[in-house]
């Protein structure tokens, strides 16, 4: 009978210690994180825990069995809670490294998820970057046309506006030219007749000067006449000049021939 019993305590042990086993094997796997690592440690724990408290109410089974008494039994009893005890206890570190797992395959979901949305991130502002420069570039080019369009309208109208100025610009000149002109040929004009005034004044005063001068020179010739008339009157007087009277009248007729002005030279 003991015997039975304690086989039957071994194949109960490596029932229930099996999928322990498998548990752990499975978990250890996928486990990569510390957490999972310190949960797979507890349920290891616990189930070499139970292994041991299996043999061990196995042991107290047959003693029981064996003697049939008291202390035997209430060993037995004491082993079976202890063994109900390690069985929560395996139970409840099962249920942490599920939770472990759970978490654990969360977290790497995450983490996987994250880096497939950073990938396609990073593919995707690849592509928009691609797909800016062209778009840039296309609208620069776009705007450059359109730049260039509005500039030469500009530049059409600055270049009207500019020939409209040089053209009355030119036209003002030309007024004013003609202006200076008019005034320059009075101004010539009226310098003519001063000119020629001032060579009639000259004319008439060079013929007033003629007449003058010979106007002069007639008294200048009476005066030599009248010189010449007072020589012979002075010749005269000497061949009487031992008669008395006679010579005063000579004497009175060259005081009278001094007086005047005496004639010019040409």
């Amino acid at each position: 009978m003991a015997r039975v019993a304690k086989k039957t305590a071994k194949a109960k042990r490596v029932a229930k210690a099996k999928p322990a086993a498998k548990a752990k094997v499975t978990t250890s796997t996928a486990t990569t994180t510390p957490i999972v690592t310190k949960a797979q440690k507890a349920v290891d724990a616990a189930a070499k825990a139970l292994d041991a408290q299996l043999d061990r109410v196995g042991k107290a089974r047959a003693r029981a069995q064996k003697s049939n008494s008291a202390a035997a039994k209430q060993s037995l009893t004491a082993a079976n809670a202890k063994l109900r005890e390690q069985r929560a206890k395996l139970a409840e570190a099962k249920l942490g490294l599920a939770k472990a797992s759970a978490m654990d395959a969360v977290r790497q979901a995450e983490e996987s998820v994250k880096k497939k949305v950073t990938d396609m991130a990073d593919k995707l502002s690849a592509k928009a970057d691609k797909e800016l420069e062209k778009a840039v570039k296309a609208f620069a080019s776009r705007w450059k046309k359109a730049r260039a369009k509005v500039d030469a309208k500009k530049v059409k109208m600055a270049e009207k506006k500019a020939t409209a100025k040089v053209k009355s610009a030119a036209k003002k000149a030309a007024a004013k030219a003609k202006v200076l002109e008019k005034k320059a040929a009075v101004k010539a004009k009226a310098e003519a007749k001063k000119a020629a005034k001032a060579a009639s004044k000259k004319k008439a005063v060079r013929k007033s000067a003629a007449k003058k001068t010979a106007v002069k020179k007639a008294p200048a010739k009476k005066s030599a006449a009248k010189k010449a008339a007072a020589k012979t009157v002075k010749a005269a007087p000497k061949k009487s000049a031992s008669r008395g009277r006679p010579a005063k009248k000579t004497a009175v007729k060259k005081a009278a021939g001094r007086r005047g002005r005496p004639p010019k030279t040409a």
